[in-house]
């Protein structure tokens, strides 16, 4: 882990064992590459596919289809007000035991069958059960996922016996976000899906940096993240880990909103504040104290992203379909509005929000077909852009260690 940078010293400078060098643009569009990261990666690490306000109630269920797992998660909080996650599959016939994405009941039964079981995933009834041949029902439940909840966020793992327990795997990553107040927040969301066509890698590395906020961003956000003194959004500080990593983001607090923004602003704008007191926050929260400090950017790897400011975060999930397909799921969370102008100012941070993803995603598809073109044989990243890079170390490390043989890059 290292904190913020000096005038004369680079990021790359402080982490040199990431190198310096273009990457090949091949890892993108690969087949092989895409089968190595669903084996290695997603089917070995733990991977969030929630938050606990989605089950408050014993019976409170969803699910998650992931397809780099080539599986369906079933999500459900039981009598004892645990959370337990199971593929969401019959043990009769292999059906999924869940239809919907989300639910509450007393008991699962199978729509194929009638088999039944309870919230701990346990058989219960199985019709005509004296036909069958030598059934043991007591060994028939549902297929238990590892699963754990760290700050409200559910997280599964769907490797039978996991190489390191979940806060084993955020390590100080996750120590350092202790204290944000993430449950009094989540109580005001607003989440938008959708498919690209681009390999997970392009989605993911358009979000850990913020060299193209300038220009990307240039309508929706002139001169929030940008200054005179600070052109090109360099950040504020990084924090490097062995999985994962945190940039801290400049904002200019000079900013002049619009009409509609500055009414919005007033009354605590999700993006800049005015007055801002950068001891405010917990300590893992703008750890560098910057008086300009307006966001962290938090990357838990392999595809999730949890960006938190003083009064609201927001995240991203990144789920790999195909090598060239991937479900970008998004959601900005406010707490609870207690007066009419904050829910004023939270709708304003939705549709802003809105606009800014829009711009992102529009690069998006045009990047992976030019990518798939085979024009370029690599790409270029300069030291603003040290989380890009670090992401693609650790997948390629991962997978060498894996396989026993040494990838490109």
């Amino acid at each position: 882990m290292d904190g913020s940078s000096s005038n004369d010293t680079t990021w790359h400078s402080k982490h040199p064992h990431l190198g310096t060098g273009p990457l090949p643009t091949n890892v993108f569009t690969c087949e092989n590459q895409f089968q190595l990261e669903r084996e290695h990666i997603f089917k070995k690490l733990w991977l969030n596919v929630g938050r606990v306000e989605q089950i408050p109630e014993p019976g409170n269920y969803f699910v998650q289809d992931i397809a780099m797992c080539q599986t369906s998660i079933l999500v459900v909080r039981g009598k004892d007000g645990e959370v337990r996650a199971f593929h969401n599959m019959c043990s009769h016939r292999g059906n999924k035991v869940a239809w919907d994405k989300h639910g509450s009941c007393k008991a699962f039964t199978c729509k194929f069958h009638g088999w039944t079981y309870g919230l701990d995933g346990t058989l219960r009834s199985v019709p005509d059960e004296k036909n069958f041949f030598d059934l043991d029902t007591s060994k028939l439940g549902l297929t238990l996922v590892a699963c754990d909840v760290w700050e409200g966020f559910i997280f599964i793992n769907v490797d039978p016996q996991p190489a390191e327990d979940l806060t084993s795997f955020l390590g100080e990553f996750g120590t350092r976000l202790h204290g944000y107040p993430f449950a009094d927040i989540s109580t005001s969301s607003a989440s938008w899906t959708t498919e690209v066509n681009a390999n997970w890698k392009v989605v993911k590395d358009a979000f850990l940096e913020t060299y193209h906020v300038a220009f990307l961003h240039g309508r929706s956000l002139p001169d929030s993240f940008t200054s005179q003194s600070n052109p090109h959004n360099q950040i504020l500080d990084l924090r490097l880990y062995p999985y994962h990593g945190t940039i801290s983001l400049y904002g200019n607090a000079d900013v002049k909103p619009s009409p509609v923004g500055s009414i919005a602003f007033r009354h605590g704008a999700s993006l800049i504040r005015q007055n801002f007191d950068p001891n405010a926050p917990p300590p893992g929260v703008n750890p560098g104290r910057h008086e300009d400090w307006t966001l962290d950017l938090n990357t838990v790897f392999p595809s999730f992203f949890i960006d938190v400011s003083e009064g609201s975060y927001f995240t991203h999930n990144f789920w790999p379909v195909a090598v060239d397909r991937t479900i970008w799921h998004s959601t900005q969370y406010f707490p609870k509005a207690q007066t009419a102008s904050q829910r004023f100012t939270q709708e304003y941070g939705h549709v802003l929000f809105r606009d800014i993803i829009l711009e992102d995603g529009r690069t998006l598809e045009e990047t992976h077909s030019m990518l798939a073109s085979g024009a370029k044989k690599e790409f270029y990243l300069q030291d603003e852009e040290i989380l890009v890079r670090h992401s693609h170390h650790v997948i390629q490390q991962m997978i060498e260690r894996a396989t026993g043989t040494h990838a490109h890059v």
